[in-house]
């Protein structure tokens, strides 16, 4: 399996550990893991952003903040 170095806002990895802390996953590797699938499940099923759409993304990022994002 590939390996893929990212970086993430400290918010979403508190959301991260939160999730593992609490049993939804087993270790963060998995969380990562299952939860940029299902990213990518609701991207391919809603598809990409409509340009022409001004209430779906604004100049702070989805739902006006830098780094929260909603999927």
């Amino acid at each position: 399996m590939p390996t893929v170095e990212i970086n993430i806002p400290d918010q979403i990895e508190m959301q991260i550990a939160q999730l593992v802390e609490q049993g939804e996953f087993v270790s963060r590797e998995e969380a990562v893991e299952q939860l940029l699938s299902s990213g990518i499940r609701a991207y391919k099923t809603s598809g990409p952003a409509d340009e022409e759409d001004p209430g779906l993304e604004s100049e702070g990022g989805m739902m006006g903040h830098d780094d929260e994002y909603v999927f």
